[in-house]
């Protein structure tokens, strides 16, 4: 709350942290405002603090331990109801892929690349990129697992591109209700070449006048000389 002179206004915050694992995989993410302020890296074994560089950074001590610790109960809990239940056939949603470019393209100039997968449930897929059909392994970040409003996530990956005429993209999204299929989308380099049409015409049109002024202009001369 801040008060200034008689005016007193409210700001509100919204937090939002998302702990969950499957069998498998495990996610510990911490936000405020829609900004990410810390996730845990489980493959690194450190925790990862996505904030910018402020004049007094935020410290999230223990919290990476914690994590650990969380997710250890988690995965118990996941196996000890899986066995109560009878592995229930999990729900699952298929995700929906789409690729676009960051910034307008420029050819010989880098840019970015996003594979934007939204509408899945569970959160665990995997994304993998190729340029020109080959594998590509460089380059890339993968954003965490981010909660939508209807119980489904969505996930980002961007792959850092120099674009050159000619080049094929693509982003290939693997997650069990998919049943084996990949789902794959593509971007190609194809800039368009300036038209020189208009340009073209317009010089016809201009000659094509100059000769119908030399030829009335001729016409002229000999009607006179007749007289």
């Amino acid at each position: 709350t801040k008060s200034f002179g008689s005016v007193t206004s409210s700001i509100v915050h919204e937090y939002v942290g998302i702990h969950g694992c499957s069998e498998t995989d495990g996610e510990d993410m911490h936000e405020l405002d829609e900004e990410e302020m810390w996730h845990a890296d489980f493959n690194q074994k450190r925790g990862v603090v996505t904030l910018p560089d402020f004049a007094n950074p935020l410290e999230f001590t223990h919290f990476y331990e914690t994590s650990v610790i969380e997710m250890t109960g988690c995965k118990s809990d996941v196996a000890f109801l899986t066995k109560i239940f009878k592995s229930p056939p999990p729900e699952m949603d298929a995700p929906h892929t789409s690729i676009y470019l960051k910034d307008d393209v420029e050819l010989g100039v880098q840019n970015t690349l996003i594979c934007h997968v939204t509408g899945f449930y569970p959160p665990s897929l995997s994304i993998s990129w190729t340029t020109n059909n080959a594998n590509v392994t460089e380059g890339i970040s993968l954003s965490q697992y981010r909660p939508r409003a209807d119980g489904t996530f969505n996930i980002f990956s961007t792959l850092k591109v120099t674009p050159a005429e000619g080049d094929i993209y693509s982003c290939t999204v693997n997650h069990r209700a998919l049943q084996g299929q990949p789902q794959t989308k593509t971007w190609d380099v194809d800039v368009a070449l300036p038209s020189v049409g208009p340009a073209v015409f317009c010089g016809v049109g201009l000659t094509l006048g100059l000769l119908g002024v030399a030829a009335g202009t001729f016409l002229l001369i000999k009607g006179n000389n007749c007289n």
